[in-house]
């Protein structure tokens, strides 16, 4: 195996170029080969400084994040940064592309910070609940100011080379031969390290106004606090104190629970991107042209979503109407979001350029792939099937949107079944991140590996999932669903039922998204299945439909977006009780909390039995990203885990036997692994 770091010395300059694919992690191979590099530099008289370079797609994406919890071995990465701002000899970062995290903190313990037009600087260890661990809470105030590196931390996100060299991060920017610019900076005078430059801090005024707008955030985000107290404590400590305070935080993080869950998050979201099961070396078809069927709320979405990716996309309704109405939606939303400023119209009038309307399915015949939103019908959508496979070409991907229905049964309307699948986005679809891919039996690995590509194009998670009643998130839902009527039947209160999720970090209860919704939208789906939910249904009968008849679950004042208890609701809750022969009762939080999320938790377990979610991961980015679930809280598979499997499966069996529900009955899968001490981590995808 080859050298992470390569050493040579040109024209009395050294050069130490990293390479360590895919991304140049600080693994600690690494972090011992650039410290042996600058040990070298600084030992050979003849050499008048020290170039770090690296090759690849990156500079430095950051620390090795699959050695946090391993002892650490040194050179420790705040053993390197300490070394090179300390060095005799000037150290210059040549950075071609994004340095991140530790990457950054590499960099600005150097003496300059050279750029390419394509660099990238970042400290996006917030996302992962942690702060920067080897002095970048330090030196980022001392170069760019407090205020302007405490919202670079808390961010997360990273700036590009002009605005870097701006706010005083980096020195300057290369159009050329950007090793050859690093050379000459070698030959300046070395300026005072980093470390020492604490006139660089700015205005404390101006940092502490920016602390206290975060002041909310940091309430729920531990590592947004920690990072205010680390950037405040280079006001107030010495330097080494200051770095020695920062690593403290750090390390408590490291251990915090909310930050284990979001880097579960992290391992999760590359895993999910992994098809299990795909023969190596399988390719995606080119997709240069794609076609929406139906031009409502979801078909207009996910038309959008094809034109922001820059993929040209025809909108096909059945009528002239239609179509306008189609049209002129799309039209309206990118007009919202000019009005918001969030589009530039220039962005607006490209985008729309790149979606055209059509009457009639014969308008497909060019597509590379199809995605069909019409009428949650299974009829209907069979015929629309079967006429794609007429008019469309042979290898075009015949993709589904449908929440629930059999993708398999679809298939079978075509004589291709191997070019049909599922791509259900969520709504609205130009906005949620999530997309299911849904792969049904006889579906191809060139399509399935198509539509996650493609998914990833139209800035999506892809999760691939398999054929069932609602997939991975609808299927759980329904779950929790059935619990939340279950408890306003047994005595809870709409608001205590919504209290008890928003308490635990969703952004909304099921009766205010309900509401939000549209009562009427679950009832028609419950008459068309021939099932009943006793409350919903007495609701949607006296015409309490959600915010648009302004009561639903609640009431909606003149103009308001906010329900307010209803004592008629109330009222109507226990009628319907009497009704149903059910005893009321008081019911705590920490009981409907548990009645919410187990269910969905055991739902999951027979998902993962039965081969529709080949991990547990992919069942947690389905929540993360489709149904707002909590990061902090790692998704509902990793949460019963952080709880213990044997806790889980002694409530849901309470539960069982209280309600006389035995769908509460532990899954087989969930019960074993409780029985053998292991948690869904311990589960492996093929």
């Amino acid at each position: 195996m080859a050298e992470p770091v390569r050493y040579e010395v040109v024209d009395g300059i050294a050069v130490a170029t990293l390479s360590n694919p895919p991304v140049n992690a600080l693994s600690a191979a690494l972090r011992a080969g650039l410290f042996e590099a600058l040990r070298r530099a600084e030992a050979d008289p003849s050499v008048a400084g020290l170039v770090i370079a690296a090759e690849g797609r990156t500079f430095i994406a950051g620390a090795d994040i699959s050695e946090f919890g391993k002892p650490p071995a040194s050179p420790t990465l705040a053993e390197l940064v300490a070394a090179l701002d300390g060095a005799a000899k000037p150290v210059v970062a040549a950075i071609h592309a994004a340095a991140l995290g530790g990457g950054l903190e590499v960099a600005m313990a150097c003496s300059w910070r050279v750029l390419g037009p394509k660099a990238k600087l970042g400290l996006p260890e917030v996302k992962l609940g942690l702060l920067p661990g080897s002095g970048g809470t330090q030196r980022a105030p001392r170069l760019m100011g407090a205020a302007a590196a405490l919202k670079l931390m808390v961010s997360g996100d990273p700036m590009d080379a002009d605005a870097a060299v701006a706010a005083g991060l980096a020195d300057t920017v290369v159009l050329g031969d950007l090793l050859q610019a690093a050379r000459e900076f070698v030959k300046q005078p070395k300026p005072k390290p980093v470390s020492a430059r604490d006139e660089g801090l700015g205005d404390r005024d101006a940092f502490e106004k920016e602390a206290a707008a975060l002041a909310k955030r940091a309430a729920t985000e531990p590592q947004i606090a920690d990072c205010i107290a680390c950037v405040r404590a280079a006001f107030e400590k010495p330097f080494a104190e200051a770095v020695a305070f920062e690593r403290e935080a750090f390390l408590r993080l490291l251990d915090d629970p909310r930050s284990k869950a979001l880097r579960h998050v992290f391992f999760a979201e590359r895993e999910a991107a992994r098809i299990a099961g795909l023969p190596k070396g399988t390719q995606p078809r080119p997709v240069a042209r794609a076609a929406v069927l139906g031009s409502g709320t979801m078909g207009a979405g996910i038309a959008m979503c094809f034109a922001n990716a820059g993929i040209p996309v025809r909108v096909i309704e059945t009528d002239d109407a239609a179509l306008a109405r189609g049209m002129e939606r799309i039209r309206g939303t990118y007009e919202s979001s000019v009005k918001r400023g969030s589009l530039a119209p220039e962005a607006r009038d490209a985008r729309l350029a790149l979606i055209e309307g059509a009457v009639g399915l014969d308008a497909t015949a060019d597509a590379d792939m199809v995605v069909e939103a019409v009428f949650e019908e299974m009829g209907l959508k069979k015929q629309v099937f079967a006429h794609l496979d007429r008019v469309t070409r042979p290898g075009t991907i015949l993709a589904s949107n449908t929440s629930y229905l059999d993708i398999d049964e679809m298939a079978a309307a075509t004589s291709r079944p191997q070019d049909v699948l599922g791509m259900h986005f969520f709504s609205p679809a130009n906005v949620m991140k999530l997309l299911e891919v849904v792969r049904a039996k006889e579906t191809s690995p060139e399509a399935l590996a198509t539509a996650t590509e493609i998914g990833r194009k139209l800035a999506k998670v892809p999760v691939v999932v398999g054929v069932c009643h609602g997939f991975v998130g609808n299927r759980m839902l329904a779950r929790r669903t059935q619990q939340a009527e279950r408890l306003l039947l047994e005595g809870a209160a709409p608001e205590q039922v919504d209290r008890a999720l928003t308490d635990f970090g969703f952004r909304m209860g099921p009766f205010a998204m309900a509401d939000l919704a549209g009562l009427d939208i679950g009832w028609r789906i419950r008459r068309a299945t021939g099932k009943r939910a006793p409350v919903a249904d007495a609701l949607v009968e006296a015409e309490r439909l959600g915010q648009k008849t302004r009561k639903g679950y609640y009431l909606y004042p003149e103009g308001s977006r906010t329900g307010v208890v209803d004592p008629e609701v109330t009222a109507l809750i226990r009628r319907v009780a009497a009704a149903e022969g059910v005893e009321q009762r008081e019911i705590g939080q920490e009981e409907i909390l548990d009645r919410l999320v187990l269910p969905m938790v055991n739902e999951g377990a027979r998902i993962l039995e039965e081969g529709i979610a080949a991990r547990p991961g992919d069942i947690d980015v389905v929540w993360l990203h489709g149904y707002n679930w909590p990061a902090w809280r790692g998704g509902p598979m990793h949460y019963a885990d952080s709880i213990g499997l044997l806790h889980v499966v002694a409530r849901l069996a309470a539960f069982a036997e209280a309600t006389g529900d035995n769908t509460l009955l532990p899954a087989d899968l969930l019960g074993r692994l409780a029985a053998e001490g292991r948690g869904f981590a311990s589960l492996k995808a093929d």
